[in-house]
């Protein structure tokens, strides 16, 4: 396993590390936690010894899961980290509720204390400056108080809003996401949080699946190795010089062979240097869409993700109709039930037009 320095901190951490939103869904609902814990010990086996976790992941199990593995392993030889937002407290916050909630993450993980807690999931500046002011100082006392060991958040936010987030020289590392498709538009968050000696986890570096399920598209990101299209994009990543740990999720032990592998001798780069290089490879490929999810709960009830995943074909050369049809069992006339209220694009992490998008699926007959 290659290591790496998680920012201006002592932690030297795995460069893939294991999220944990992704255990064996029928294990989950039948109750085989300890088989799911499994994948755990044999990441930490093979050297992954940083592990993201979060209320609510897996039916919220995902936490209890990573829990009874982690009992088991000296507490030196691992990092773990959790989250929290207002959707966590049902949008009503007091310190009591934040201490509570963080009780509960470390209990289900028997540790005493977390590594790194995330402020989750910042979609835009609005959304942080609301929490930031409500919880920050929650936080400043359970590190005081050394439940957690280091201040981070989460962010779907591109490069120049990040920039305003790491200005406020308030965290020690951040979490986003970031892959083949988006690098474009987080360069420059990513640059500010590597010169601001933070620590920087990327979620999401398959694209969702759309980088493993279109091989051929993607398969430039092989070139001078023998890695198949996966495990390149995974050292796409890693290869940064910036970024810290590319997390990856594991349903299985193959799954976690395949991506150690994809860090055997890796040798690391600075973004810009990696940015420069892929610009002349492949297709522009910043709009697609990656998957979030974030665009859910259309007030007409539009299923707006399955429409852009179908959407995503036409970028790729292949038929929209095709996939809504054979895929998704749709038709493109559910699209037209758009009234162009907008709520979609605010959400969108990538800022990609849906409505337009819709617009155009809505006129195939």
């Amino acid at each position: 396993m290659y290591y790496k320095q998680y920012g201006n901190t002592d932690m030297k951490v795995s460069a893939i590390g294991m999220g944990t939103m992704r255990y064996d869904d029928a294990d989950v609902k039948a109750g085989r936690l300890e088989k799911c814990a499994e994948n755990v010990l044999y990441a930490h086996e093979k050297g992954i010894n940083f592990f993201d976790t979060a209320p609510f992941y897996c039916d919220d199990k995902s936490e209890e899961i990573t829990g009874i593995a982690l009992a088991q392993l000296p507490r030196d030889s691992f990092y773990v980290s959790s989250k929290v937002n207002m959707g966590c407290y049902g949008g009503k916050f007091s310190p009591d509720i934040f201490r509570e909630r963080l009780e509960t993450s470390l209990s289900r993980l028997k540790v005493d204390y977390l590594d790194t807690y995330y402020l989750w999931c910042l979609l835009d500046l609005g959304s942080f400056r609301e929490q930031y002011d409500l919880m920050y100082s929650s936080f400043e006392k359970a590190k005081a108080e050394g439940l957690i060991r280091n201040i981070t958040f989460s962010s779907h936010m591109e490069g120049n809003q990040l920039e305003e987030v790491i200005k406020s020289n308030s965290f020690q590392g951040m979490l986003i996401g970031y892959n083949a498709l988006n690098y474009r538009f987080r360069q420059e968050g990513i640059s500010a949080a590597y010169q601001n000696g933070m620590g920087i986890v990327v979620m999401n570096p398959l694209g969702g699946g759309l980088i493993p399920n279109n091989p051929d598209v993607f398969q430039y990101l092989t070139e001078g190795t023998d890695l198949n299209v996966a495990q390149a994009a995974l050292r796409f990543v890693a290869s940064h010089k910036e970024i810290t740990v590319a997390l990856c999720g594991f349903s299985n032990k193959q799954h976690i062979d395949d991506a150690v592998k994809a860090v055997e001798n890796l040798e690391e780069h600075p973004a810009l240097e990696i940015y420069q290089e892929y610009e002349s490879k492949g297709l522009t490929l910043n709009n697609l869409c990656t998957g979030c999810n974030y665009c859910k709960g259309c007030p007409q009830d539009i299923d707006i993700p399955k429409f852009m995943d179908a959407y995503n074909e036409k970028i790729l050369g292949n038929s929209i109709e095709n996939r809504l049809k054979w895929h998704w069992s749709m038709s493109s006339s559910g699209a037209a039930e758009c009234i162009q209220c907008g709520q979609c694009e605010t959400l969108c992490t990538q800022h990609l037009p849906i409505m337009e998008r819709l617009g155009e699926i809505a006129l195939i007959k």
